[in-house]
């Protein structure tokens, strides 16, 4: 059973940046397609960012040209850095397997997840 564990997370202000982590252990991330989501206060979670493990990526809307989705299949990690940020992108935020259309989310589990709060 593969499990993730998200860091990277912290408050920071409008404008600012964060880099993401989400570390995979058992499994085989490598062949994995593989994405991050997100979960704001009273919202549902929501698809981010996603990556095949060709590299082909897929976003939402909202974080195209701020954020970028990559993964290193060596260390079984895929990141997520940001910038740009708004008040909005405050979230908790979670990686997890995803479906071959990058869109929605196919582990049974999820993680811990990182909390990222923007404000001033």
């Amino acid at each position: 059973q593969v499990q993730f564990v998200e860091s990277g997370g912290g408050l920071v202000e409008p404008g600012g940046s964060l880099r993401l982590s989400c570390a995979a252990s058992g499994g085989f991330f490598s062949i994995y397609a593989m994405g991050w989501f997100r979960q704001g206060p009273g919202k549902q979670r929501e698809l981010v960012a996603a990556i095949r493990r060709n590299g082909i990526t897929n976003y939402a809307e909202s974080v195209k040209g701020r954020f970028t989705i990559s993964r290193d299949n060596v260390k079984n990690t895929m990141y997520l850095p940001m910038n740009s940020l708004k008040p909005e992108d405050t979230a908790v935020y979670y990686c997890n397997r995803v479906d071959s259309s990058l869109t929605y989310a196919t582990g049974g589990s999820w993680g811990q997840g990182t909390q990222v709060t923007v404000s001033s």
